[in-house]
């Protein structure tokens, strides 16, 4: 027995979808996929993240979002919903001004349905964004930190620590980001 053909959508259709949607999907390369709710520990890292990212940007060109805005990846056809996102002189895909194109910071706090999507493909489209300058991956079930910083060749630099003392410098966008704070409330 055939199946029915898989319709994709076009990127406008999708935004206008988006837009009017409850809930939130990502997108990638004509198809939907839903993003499902978050844990207590999932939403306290990146509540935590923005909190400390927050403060420290305050007065200056910079700007910190939480996973309510989109990230369009042109590049790849995608459109994400990372749970920090921070960008400096922010540009949108188009006057509602909840689509960002030029992200400075993707913060991305691992589950385990979204880990390996998280460090392989989703990662792969977010270098091809020129703004991006630094990726940072963190566990929710454990004090682990995965910052990834674009080198001038192009390349890019991994720092790796499960120390709850550390401090990450996040030299994009100046500030930095103490472990201790970032996993308050969830160990």
């Amino acid at each position: 027995m055939a199946t029915a053909p898989i319709s994709r959508l076009s990127a406008e259709e999708y935004l206008a979808r988006e837009r009017r949607s409850a809930e939130r999907h990502e997108f990638l390369g004509g198809e939907i996929f839903a993003m499902t709710g978050a844990s207590r520990r999932h939403n306290l890292v990146a509540g935590n993240v923005f909190a400390a990212l927050h403060a420290q940007l305050a007065g200056r060109g910079c700007e910190i979002y939480t996973h309510d805005m989109r990230v369009r990846v042109s590049a790849a056809d995608l459109f994400a919903y990372p749970d920090v996102v921070a960008a400096c002189g922010p540009q949108f895909a188009d006057a509602e001004t909840d689509t960002l194109v030029n992200p400075t910071l993707i913060v991305e706090v691992l589950s385990p349905t979204t880990e390996s999507y998280d460090r392989g493909n989703k990662f792969a489209h977010y270098r091809t964004l020129h703004s991006l300058a630094e990726y940072l991956l963190l566990a929710q079930d454990r004090v682990h930190a995965e910052h990834f910083v674009r080198q001038g060749d192009g390349g890019w630099l991994l720092t790796e620590t499960a120390d709850v003392a550390a401090v990450l410098h996040l030299p994009s966008i100046r500030c930095s980001l103490a472990l201790s704070a970032v996993y308050d409330r969830v160990l």
